[in-house]
């Protein structure tokens, strides 16, 4: 198990490893551990996944990837990544609606911090579950299916109520992707139009460093049957660009998902290639997800603010996600502006900087497997579901088995 997360921004303490090989195994562990938490694939930036005793690896885990065609789901255990769930369905002709921005994910990582995708009319990957089964600290194996009473505080369960052994997602039929490129969007009509922007095509990202004049990147991904709005843009002043580019300047153009021409689904949603490195790879990541009605005052806030954070930013990306009824989902009752932040790796640097961004953002609520600033009290103002959760996490894990200083901290304000 490695020592340090993806990036190497965090270095795990837990002082005691294990990978269990069976379901029997994993329940030994658990039900032996003083406290114990789940180690993914490591692309969480804080100590979400460590633990003050015993940290495990499912990767030793047989995995499972089942499709029931009748009832449109996908059943997942297991240490399954996207990038092996992605393929499986695609054999079959299937898909997921949205993905995130890399496929070396852990399925049950990316969902449990609230990972999101990009799209006016998605919402966060977490929305695509159906069923959950949940191994408790007791040692149950408990099953929870969309419309149960607990559902929606489960499912983006950051690893407190147990350990997610298995999950149901809906799928639809495959289909094509084509990303097209734009540069030198100037900022006033994305100011003005930022939501109507965002919009204009089934998944719109948007790069800056919000310390230029323009845009540097305008990446649309246009499914066939919903042909994207290249009229709106050419009137914003974005200009069409040909060939591979990276978010990054200067980054490796082979590292992004085919740009300019149709493909499926799982190689085009995707910024980033699996298995190669995605953005710099040495670096911290922020991110916040803002109304997406108050979009131009976020930007207009940030671009003022860009002199206190912008030495130590590589790239932003700009995304929208749609509303959703998960209680620590970022876009928890409504449409949201997702913000994204790839810091160079300088975590003092980065820590100081983060008041002065979260000072310039209306409402904003942090991706739980990321890096903020904001204090406890402040993080439940800004998810109001939170005290809901913390009721949730304590009739299911009462003895706090599934704790560690992270969720004492940001979670449940020990």
């Amino acid at each position: 198990m490695n020592s340090t997360n993806w990036s190497g921004n965090y270095t795990y303490l837990a002082p005691r490893s294990a990978a269990p090989r069976s379901a029997e195994e994993l329940a030994e562990l658990v039900g032996t551990a003083e406290r114990v938490r789940i180690a993914g694939t490591g692309h969480s930036f804080n100590g979400i996944a460590d633990s003050p005793d015993l940290r495990l690896s499912t990767e030793a885990m047989p995995t499972r990837i089942e499709v029931d065609p009748e009832r449109r789901v996908v059943s997942v255990a297991g240490p399954v990544r996207f990038r092996e769930l992605t393929e499986h369905l695609h054999a079959r002709g299937w898909a997921l609606a949205n993905l995130a921005s890399l496929l070396d994910l852990s399925v049950v990582g990316a969902l449990c911090t609230g990972t999101h995708g990009s799209g006016s009319r998605l919402r966060g990957l977490a929305s695509a579950v159906r069923e959950l089964e949940i191994l408790t600290a007791s040692g149950e194996v408990r099953v929870l299916r969309e419309g149960d009473a607990e559902f929606a505080g489960a499912v983006i369960g950051l690893g407190a109520l147990g350990v997610v052994t298995r999950v149901e997602l809906a799928v639809e039929p495959a289909f094509e992707i084509t990303q097209h490129l734009y540069e030198s969007l100037p900022w006033p009509g994305v100011v003005e139009h930022a939501a109507e922007l965002l919009a204009t095509a089934y998944s719109v990202s948007l790069f800056t460093g919000f310390n230029e004049d323009v845009l540097r990147q305008c990446l649309v991904k246009e499914r066939p049957d919903r042909p994207h709005d290249a009229d709106l843009l050419a009137r914003l002043g974005a200009r069409p660009v040909a060939g591979q580019r990276h978010p990054v300047a200067g980054g490796p153009a082979e590292n992004v998902t085919e740009q300019g021409s149709p493909g499926p689904w799982h190689e085009r949603l995707p910024h980033f290639r699996g298995g190669r490195i995605p953005s710099t790879g040495a670096e911290i990541q922020s991110e916040y997800l803002v109304p997406l009605d108050r979009a131009g005052e976020a930007i207009e806030g940030l671009r003022a603010a860009a002199p206190a954070f912008a030495h130590l930013l590589l790239v932003a990306e700009l995304r929208s996600v749609a509303a959703d009824e998960l209680w620590l989902s970022g876009a928890w009752r409504r449409d949201a502006l997702a913000i994204h932040f790839t810091w160079h790796r300088d975590q003092a640097g980065v820590e100081a900087a983060l008041p002065a961004v979260e000072a310039a953002l209306p409402d904003p609520r942090p991706h739980w497997g990321k890096v903020w600033a904001m204090p406890p009290d402040v993080l439940a103002e800004r998810y109001p579901k939170l005290p809901d959760f913390r009721d949730l996490a304590r009739r299911w894990d009462p003895r706090g088995r599934f704790r560690n200083d992270f969720l004492d901290e940001h979670v449940f304000g020990a």
